[in-house]
């Protein structure tokens, strides 16, 4: 049978170990969760009471502590749709957001790649060829700031993004339909490499930076389509209340409207105009219509219908379009449930 002292140093033990245990176990959920910073310290002490001789006794344990090391990861994603080229354009901007999704502040360098396997054929790089979107507009200006390697490496916070055009021309010796893809690659200036390598020191505050599930580095790709033809599509809304207003209440009626037009010397071929009716609305039978002339809700022999296959959608068959067809103008109505 134990003493009481016996038994006291084994539940420390035990405490020990637990507290122990439970500190990898948070050190193992924050190391991947870019919310907690780099630096952060977590401390724990544990305590055991028992009763000692009719007194009740309060044991603290020592307090261990550990810093947050920083992990490198970083994330890069395409924010363009495939983009329409005609034969020998110069300066086709493709944008591109750059994100930290690390705990720490990094530093980024940029680089891109245009010969990419699978395409039809490779875009010509501008130069400079990559610029940061400078004035937020999401179309390369006057105002964009190129990107020159270790002048203005991109400094991102935690969570922080940046939005990056990657800048290419398109080669005179191509055909309508061919595509052509390019790179943008931001790495990690802390380091790159095979995820959980430590790099001793490296990180914020000289805390120790740990490669993340990325490896410190990450691309994305985008593509140039070319076409003899483009095709322009802007969408509005318009909302009327019950008590005429305009406040998107319940029960309010959305009219969208969408024109279509398309520019160049080409053909449009088979053209279908598709747009879902959004969540938290219901259609408004008999609202489609095509340039001001009214459209069926069902399949027939009109050019619309509410397709409710799957979701329910909008669908108007334009046909073939041409320049010389002007600006196409779809309505529909929706109301707010």
């Amino acid at each position: 049978m134990k003493t009481a002292s016996q038994r006291l140093a084994a539940a420390g033990q035990r405490t020990r170990a637990c507290v122990f245990a439970c500190v990898l176990l948070a050190y193992g959920a924050q190391a991947n969760a870019a919310g907690t910073a780099v630096g952060t310290v977590i401390e724990n002490t544990a305590s055991v009471s028992f009763d000692l001789g009719g007194t009740r006794t309060t044991i603290v344990t020592n307090t261990t502590t550990l810093t947050v090391a920083e992990r490198v990861d970083v994330v890069v994603t395409l924010a363009s749709p495939q983009l329409l080229v005609a034969a020998g354009d110069a300066n086709r901007a493709l944008l591109f957001t750059v994100t930290n999704t690390g705990n720490g502040s990094e530093t980024f360098s940029l680089g891109s790649d245009n010969a990419i396997g699978g395409d039809d054929f490779d875009p010509i790089a501008a130069v400079p060829a990559i610029y940061f979107d400078s004035d937020a507009s999401g179309d390369l200006t006057a105002a964009d700031v190129a990107y020159t390697p270790g002048v203005n490496d991109p400094v991102l916070a935690a969570d922080e993004s940046v939005d990056v055009f990657l800048v290419n021309d398109i080669p005179a010796a191509v055909a309508n339909g061919d595509i052509g893809r390019s790179r943008l690659t931001a790495s990690s200036l802390t380091g790159t490499g095979t995820p959980g390598t430590v790099v001793v020191g490296a990180g914020d505050a000289g805390t120790d930076a740990v490669i993340g599930t990325t490896g410190g580095e990450a691309s994305a790709e985008g593509e140039y389509v070319v076409s003899d033809i483009a095709v322009n599509v802007v969408k509005t809304q318009l909302v009327q209340d019950p008590f005429g207003g305009s406040e998107p209440v319940p029960g309010a009626t959305i009219t969208y409207t969408v024109t279509l037009e398309v520019v160049g010397s080409g053909t449009a071929t088979a053209s279908v105009f598709r747009d879902p009716i959004p969540t938290y609305t219901t259609f408004l039978p008999g609202s489609i219509t095509l340039n001001g002339a009214s459209l069926t809700d069902a399949a027939d022999a009109d050019a619309g219908e509410l397709d409710t296959a799957t979701a329910a959608t909008i669908v108007v068959r334009l046909g073939d379009l041409t320049l010389a067809d002007g600006t196409q103008t779809v309505e529909f109505q929706a109301t707010i449930d």
